[in-house]
């Protein structure tokens, strides 16, 4: 693992010689291998992608046997394609590689000035490293931790450190209308997230009908605070009326403007929003914490300050293992956990918590294994941005690479299971590929945007190979191409080393509802 001011080294590896094979048959121009040809399996993928979904698009499709690395079907390996959270395979293995399995993010109360009896003449500073999934209670225990050691007075002021990471928010080229959905929340060393899902970042705003026609609906912010004002503009309209809020958090601010109608006896509306400034956001949750355990602080709250060294450490709070966080992260692709991974990533090698830094250490161990980091283009850790660009066949060279890491066993569980209804472990694949021999059998990763489709990952074939698969979509003008992808995965469930079979016809939809370019876990609640 390499530390802050250390360039990420060079690792030495003893390749097999099946990886070797399979990193040069990945390069341009890569065919399937003869065997491959007589199983029917280039042209069973063909039919699929010979759907009329796909007309005028691309695909980039890649499949190997993960044993040997032997390419068994390509098409376009070597053309970059948006890969949207595909990117997050790259992002995640870094991060278990460069910070460790066991890497946790710390959140820490320490004061500057003099104790008098119950009072604290000096600042008071909560210092953040990036954590993503900190909590309302958790910023609770840590004001109650403060409670206990006898203070009860802070003549000062609060102090929120959010230096370990720079001031840039938002990242490079994300669209503008996303600002508010909390899939685009911003970046910050100290943030919270309102729920179990840790959307860092966010707030939850549920509105509900009133009881009568013409009554302003209730309004109620998760967690309490008054960081977020509410602007209802909204309006109870009689049983069976229009259904049609709006939640959104305006620009530059943290008003919340709540609009359109909703009928008596209906289910109103439940955002997840994205707060401005989460530093802020941060403070003011700790802030009333304080208060609610009986700590006032006399002085105004300050935000981007550096703690000073000789600061004396008033309590702590660590994050779960990072062998544990990538759960959520990987299962319902949560972008904020990859941006403040990466941005880790870059304060743990070069001591600069910023984008550039944490994409170079990404870079550093992509190369380290393999991957041709000059064939793709990565601006982000999670893939909201359109400028990505990754050829399935770099991807699917990670996938060997990552097989022979000693971590591989905690990532290969953080990948989402096909067909399993539990939130944390279907994740962005529970209800896909149900009845068919993918089911419970392959994992990978899902990405979506509009016009981009990607997934990633592994599946078990019919006589027991294990096939590595790479299957990234774009420019296509359909509402969803997600049946195209499971079709050729539950294809390879189905294959045998001697025989794949070729779809009677185009594979239909399991569901009419078009995917809008968001991953099936960004859809809140969890409808799909």
């Amino acid at each position: 693992m390499s530390r802050p001011g250390i360039n990420l080294p060079e690792r030495l590896w003893t390749w097999p010689v099946t990886l070797v094979l399979a990193a040069a048959v990945l390069g341009p121009g890569a065919p399937a291998g003869a065997d491959a040809d007589r199983t029917g399996l280039p042209e069973a993928i063909e039919t699929i992608l010979g759907d009329p979904r796909m007309e005028g698009g691309l695909a980039g499709v890649v499949v190997a046997d993960a044993r040997s690395g032997d390419v068994l079907y390509s098409h376009l390996p070597t053309t970059r394609l948006m890969p949207a959270s595909n990117t997050k395979l790259a992002t995640s293995a870094a991060a278990t590689e460069i910070l460790g399995p066991g890497y946790r993010f710390t959140t820490d109360v320490l004061a500057t000035g003099r104790r008098h009896g119950t009072t604290l003449a000096g600042d008071l500073y909560l210092r953040g490293t990036g954590d993503p999934t900190l909590l309302a209670a958790d910023y609770d225990r840590l004001a109650a931790d403060v409670a206990a050691t006898g203070v009860t007075r802070v003549d000062g002021r609060l102090v929120a450190d959010d230096t370990r990471f720079d001031t840039r928010r938002l990242g490079r080229s994300w669209a503008a209308d996303d600002e508010s959905s909390y899939y685009s929340a911003q970046t910050s060393a100290l943030s919270l997230a309102p729920d179990t899902d840790y959307d860092t970042g966010t707030v939850i705003v549920t509105v509900a009908p009133g009881a009568a026609p013409g009554a302003e609906p209730a309004v109620t912010v998760t967690p309490d605070t008054g960081y977020v004002d509410v602007d209802m503009d909204a309006v109870t309209v009689a049983a069976g009326g229009a259904d049609d809020l709006t939640v959104e958090r305006e620009h530059g601010g943290n008003t919340v403007h709540v609009t359109g109608t909703t009928p008596v006896g209906g289910s109103g509306a439940k955002e997840w929003v994205t707060v401005w400034e989460p530093t802020g956001y941060a403070a003011a949750v700790f802030r009333d914490a304080l208060a609610a355990h009986g700590v006032k602080v006399t002085g105004p709250t300050r935000t981007g300050r550096a703690t000073p060294a000789a600061a004396r450490p008033l309590a702590a709070h660590a994050s779960m293992p990072l062998k544990d966080l990538l759960v959520p992260f990987m299962k319902l692709s949560n972008n904020m956990h990859a941006e403040a991974l990466t941005k880790a990533m870059g304060y743990e090698v070069s001591g600069q918590g910023t984008w550039p830094a944490g994409l170079a250490a990404v870079s550093g161990y992509l190369k380290g294994v393999g991957v041709d980091t000059a064939r793709l283009r990565q601006v982000d850790g999670s893939g909201l941005s359109r400028m990505d660009n990754f050829p399935a066949g770099q991807l699917a060279r990670l996938l060997l690479a990552v097989r022979a890491e000693p971590w591989y066993a905690d990532w290969y569980r953080s990948l989402p299971v096909a067909c399993d209804p539990g939130r944390f472990t279907g994740g962005t694949l529970r209800t896909r590929m149900c009845g068919t021999p993918a089911a419970g059998n392959a994992r990978a990763k899902t990405g979506s945007l509009t016009g981009a489709s990607a997934l990633s990952g592994y599946v078990t074939a019919a006589d027991g190979r294990e096939l590595v698969f790479s299957i990234v979509l774009n420019n296509y003008l359909a509402a969803s191409v997600k049946p195209l992808e499971d079709a050729i995965v539950v294809t390879l469930a189905r294959s045998t080393a001697g025989q794949a079979a070729v779809p009677a016809s185009p594979p239909a939809a399991r569901s009419t509802a078009p995917d809008g370019g968001l991953e099936c876990a960004w859809r809140k609640p969890a409808r799909c």
